[in-house]
């Protein structure tokens, strides 16, 4: 028998979910996910999101990356 249940893996212990019914001992395989944090990345434009004719090119995105105001005098680290 086969069954998954959801997770959290911290501080080298496995918090699940939901406790499986009807299973008091067997052997289990985990997997780790690609965290939330690393898989979202927030982009303002992206590829295609306009419609019609113009389209966004690789240029549009080079235009668009912000690289801070030296004379602002902010810390953008």
């Amino acid at each position: 028998m086969l069954k998954s249940v959801e997770g959290v893996y911290k501080h080298g212990k496995i918090e699940l979910v939901e406790l499986p019914l009807d299973v008091l001992e067997s052997r289990v395989i985990v997997t780790f996910l690609e965290s939330e944090t690393t898989r979202k990345q927030t982009q303002i434009i992206q590829f295609g999101m306009f419609s019609g004719k113009n389209q966004s090119t690789e240029e549009d995105f080079k235009i668009t990356e912000f690289h801070r105001d030296k004379e602002d005098s902010l810390d953008w680290s």
